[in-house]
Order: C-alpha cells, then structure tokens, then sequence
C-alpha cells in the first residue's frame, strides 16, 4: 500500500470489545500504557485511539482514513463520511443500544408534548434539539457532561435523553423510560478519499468482512456427530444450517458422521433431539468466524 491506512479505535467502553473483535478477525492491536497510537500487527495500518464521539469529525476532515464509531455520533455530527459496515456490538450485549427519553416514575410527563417549556439533559446534544425542533415541539435542551441520570433526580431537568442497552441504570435511579429516539450500533466508516483510493478501499473492505465474520462466527457453534445411517434422514431434518450438512462414511461401519453450523440459541435444544433421534459422539466447538 503507497500509504498506510490511518484507522480509529474508539476509547472507552467499546474499547476493550473493539480490540477483541479485531483480535478473533485476525488483528492484535496493542495499547501500551496510556499511547495513543498503539501497534497493530499489519503493515499497511496505523492504529490511532479517540473517543467515539469525535471519531466522524476525524474521519470527515481527513485526519483518520476510517474508524469505528456509533451511528448515534455520526448523527450528532452531521458527518459527511461513507457508512462501509455495520457492527452490532458492544461491552454488554449483541444488540443495538437505544437512545430513550425517560422521566421519574410519579412523574406527569406521559408523552412528547409535555415537555413543550421544559428542560431535556443529554449528552446527545444537537440530535436531541433536532428531533424535538422537527415536531415543533418547544424544549430547552442541556449539555450533560456525565451522571445524566442524576440531573433528573437532583431536579436539575425535566428529563433526560440517554443510551442504554438493559435499562438496569435508569431503572435504578428511579426513572422510566416513554420515548424512543433512536436505535444505535457500532459503524466502520471512512473518508470519501479513502474510499476513492483503491488500496485503501481494498483494505477497508477486507476489515469489514473479516469484523463481520466474526460477529457472525459468534452467533453460531459448530456440531458434528455420529449418526447411524437408518436415522440420518431423521437428524438431516432436525438440522438447520447455513447449507446442506457434510456428511461422510464411518470406516467400515453403518454409521456417517454429520457436521454442521447452527445458531447458538438452539443448541440446548437441538442436542437432546439429536440424541433422542440416534445421534451419539456429539462435538460442540465455537467459531472464530464465519465469511
């Protein structure tokens, strides 16, 4: 590559799954100390470390070729940037986190309207003024520098606009939630100029499908077994898959062994069945990626 392709990890909570997933993908990435520029074991990238909410701003202005960010920062940015990959994500769960609008339980707050005149906290900033702006709905909205939740509690606003994924932290400081803004995940994005670069492109095409492999690979687990050929017609049916099973001949035996790739959420069901059905010598092992 002419040039290296300068790549954004974003720090904070998404760090440490960003540097995970990069690692099942095929990359180590590692931070020394508190450097911002940590190693990465390719020679046609350079790692640089900033915070997710900034991340578009450096991709736009050309500082970064590509990074990771949230969809929810692209928009509070306006960024023109090219959206390559989504990247469903994060320290907690593998789910999009939303943004929500909540309020003290005995609040009289039900709906939009009733904030017309009153005050909204977020870190969410110029997302927030837009969407209430574009339903003409009058709100003062705050910066929230942190402890969002509490700015509520303490009387400071009337709501607030926060992220979440379990709702755990805003049920625990006594709010409820009666509005959703928006849906967020992870997003691998790059600049229009590297995008136009054709090895720059190849090599931010070949990040996004090895990322995206290994989300996949997470979802699924691989199966194989010992079937006796009178019940293979009966397994083969139990059996969902991305294709066809393999299946090949025992040595000298009546019996095929059967391997396949199925979703992780079926497994504990599916092995009983199998094992009910004649499957016997049942191998469950994971996947680093699936492409």
């Amino acid at each position: 590559m002419e040039k290296k392709l300068k790549l954004g990890i974003p720090k904070g909570s998404l760090q440490k799954a960003t540097i995970e997933l990069f690692r099942r993908s095929g990359w180590k990435i590692n931070v020394n100390g508190r450097s911002y520029f940590p190693e990465i074991n390719d020679k046609d990238i350079d790692c640089a470390i900033c915070r997710a909410q900034e991340m578009s701003r450096y991709v736009e202005n050309e500082t970064l070729d590509a990074g990771l960010t949230g969809k929810d920062w692209i928009a509070e940015n306006s960024s023109d940037i090219h959206v390559v990959a989504d990247l469903v994500y994060s320290k907690v769960s593998a789910r999009p986190a939303r943004w929500v609008l909540a309020v003290p339980y005995n609040s009289s707050i039900k709906t939009l309207e009733d904030l017309n005149g009153k005050k909204i906290s977020t870190e969410l900033l110029e997302f927030t003024k837009r969407y209430f702006a574009e339903r003409k709905i009058d709100v003062n909205v705050e910066f929230s520098w942190g402890a969002t939740e509490a700015k509520v509690v303490s009387g400071l606003a009337d709501a607030i606009v926060e992220v979440t994924e379990t709702e755990s932290t805003i049920r625990a400081h006594g709010l409820k939630i009666i509005h959703e803004l928006m849906q967020t995940n992870t997003q691998l994005i790059a600049s229009h100029k590297a995008w136009a670069n054709p090895e720059k492109r190849e090599k931010i095409e070949q990040i996004a499908m090895l990322l995206k492999g290994a989300l996949l690979g997470d979802k699924l687990v691989g199966l194989k077994m010992n079937v006796p050929e009178k019940q293979i017609k009966t397994i083969v049916a139990l059996l969902p898959s991305l294709n066809a099973p393999t299946i090949a001949a025992l040595y000298n035996s009546d019996w095929v062994s059967v391997e396949t790739v199925v979703d992780t959420s079926i497994v504990r069901e599916l092995i009983p069945d199998l094992l009910k059905n004649g499957a016997e010598g049942i191998i469950e092992y994971p996947l680093n990626k699936v492409v």
